[in-house]
Order: C-alpha cells, then structure tokens, then sequence
C-alpha cells in the first residue's frame, strides 16, 4: 500500500453503555451494568484498557440516565486517593488512578431514547467527525492474556475500509447475533460478503458472528440517519453496514483468542472465574474452592 493510499489514522473509540442491564437486575437497579466488577475491575474498565494499549486516543461513551458511576470511575476521587496517599497504600492508589485517561480524552454524550446499538453509534456523530472510529460493545470482555483490539487495529492499516472482528460459534447460537458471509480466508483475514442479523440457524450464511469490535467510516453516519427499525424494533447497526458494504469494503478478522459475553450471567461467571485462575495473586487461591464445589456438586 502506498503513502498516498493508506487508510486514515485511527484515534477514537465509540462505547455505547446506555442500556439498562435489565438481564442483571437487582444488582443493575443502582449500578450501570458496565460496572459490574470481574474479579476487581469493572468490566468496561478491561476494554478501555486494551483500546488505550492499542492505541486509541479518545474515548467517546454514549451514556444514559443513571450513568453517574461510570463518568466517577474514569475521574479522580480526591477524598479517596488523598486518603491512600496519607496511608501509603501506594498500589492501591496507583490502581485507583489507572483508569483516568489525559484530560479531554473521554467525552460523554447521551443517548435520549432506547432506540439500539445504531442509535447509540449515531448519537456520537459530531464528536467523531469525519474520522474513521472503533465501536466497541462493552458486554464483550476478551482475553485479557489475548486481547483483539492490537490485530485489528494492524489488519485496518493492510486493508483499510471497514474491519470487523469475528468469532465462530455453534450453529444453534447463530440466532444470538449478526452473522458475516464471508470469502476465502487470507491467514486471519476474510472479505465480508454480507451480513444478517440473528438469522434462523439453516439461513445462516456462516457460523462467524460479529463480535462486538468493529473500525467503521464515517459514512455510516448518514445511513444511520435513515435507518428504520430492524430486529427487535431498534435501529440495527448491521443493517446500516450492510447498506455501508454496497459502497465500501468490509474485511474481517477471525479472532481465535477466548471471549465471554459479560450480558449474560454464565458469561459474566465464566469470565470472572478464568480471569481470577489466571491471576497469580489469586489463581492458586480459587483452584482449591473450586476443586472443593466440585466435589460438592
């Protein structure tokens, strides 16, 4: 690729954590979902630490009502560090201030109506201008030992265009998510051919889902902003890159790291059980309790 053709540099993040963790409630009736801790961090913590590790400069969150938590934990808590501080508890005044990013690099914008994950991207508009942009759904938590983002990010700068990451998955499970029709294979690179969302197992086109990274062009802005409702009555992001794959390339990136859906109770347990093994301070704790349910079980 040469100098002229290379695609435009990557800085901003997308997060929509405007939903209402209602698969979660009673603990998500006061607490946003995207702060429910695996082991001792909050989930969406985990993935602005792998956008910010990758590269990404700044982070644009698309909030809702009862978000107040979430803006506190990406912000200093004088009171509390001052008090770490006074007590030289420096590890954990140093875990406390791990999270806030340089001052003007996390903007906040509201998301006013339930209206799905296209909303949400479309509601970050004018913040990302004309840019190409990452969207990264919050629910999803990788492999913190594997992480996605770098290798997107890499495979972006080989194809330009739109990249979205994908996952094989059971065929029974199709019906979870958008699901990609793709070309041959390149090493960890496909072409995106198509894209349907949710689709009934013997009408998917692949058993590669969307995972929830996606590099996007600001062009799927405009298609947002005609999009009428799709599956479930919301404005579905992959119906607007479906229409954005008429004009522009899609590749994709078949991840083969771990993953764990954080929306769901089983994988938000599963998640915090193979972070905290994998953990020294902790994984040789847990492997006893865990050995003792079994036996239990």
């Amino acid at each position: 690729m040469s100098a002229s053709s290379r695609p435009r540099p990557l800085r901003k993040m997308v997060l929509p954590v405007a939903g209402l963790g209602t698969r979660f409630l009673p603990a998500t009736k006061a607490v946003p979902k995207e702060m429910l801790p695996v082991v001792d961090k909050p989930v969406i913590q985990y993935v602005v630490e792998e956008a910010v590790a990758a590269g990404i400069e700044q982070i644009i969150f698309v909030t809702g009502r009862g978000k107040g938590a979430l803006e506190d934990h990406f912000d200093h808590s004088f009171e509390l560090e001052s008090t770490l501080q006074s007590r030289n508890k420096t590890q954990a005044l140093t875990e406390v201030r791990a999270p806030i990013q340089a001052a003007g690099n996390v903007i906040y914008t509201r998301q006013q109506e339930p209206l799905g994950l296209g909303h949400a991207v479309w509601c970050a508009r004018h913040l990302v201008g004309d840019e190409p942009f990452l969207v990264a759904l919050p629910d999803v938590l990788t492999d913190p030992a594997a992480p996605c983002l770098a290798r997107l990010i890499e495979i972006y700068g080989e194809t330009g265009g739109n990249v979205l990451t994908l996952k094989e998955v059971p065929l029974e499970e199709v019906k979870k998510y958008g699901i990609a029709a793709t070309g041959a294979p390149r090493g960890d690179i496909v072409e995106i051919t198509g894209l349907v969302e949710k689709p009934d197992p013997e009408r998917a086109p692949s058993r590669l889902h969307v995972l929830g990274r996606y590099i996007l062009q600001p062009e799927i802005f405009g298609l947002l902003e005609t999009q009428t409702r799709g599956a479930g009555g919301e404005i579905q992001l992959t119906d607007a890159m479906a229409r954005l794959m008429e004009r522009q390339p899609f590749a994709g990136q078949v991840f083969e790291g771990g993953f764990w859906d954080c929306g769901d109770k089983i994988g938000y347990l599963h998640a915090n059980l193979a972070i905290g093994l994998s953990r020294g301070d902790i994984g040789p704790k847990l492997r006893p309790v865990l050995a003792q349910l079994q036996l239990e079980a």
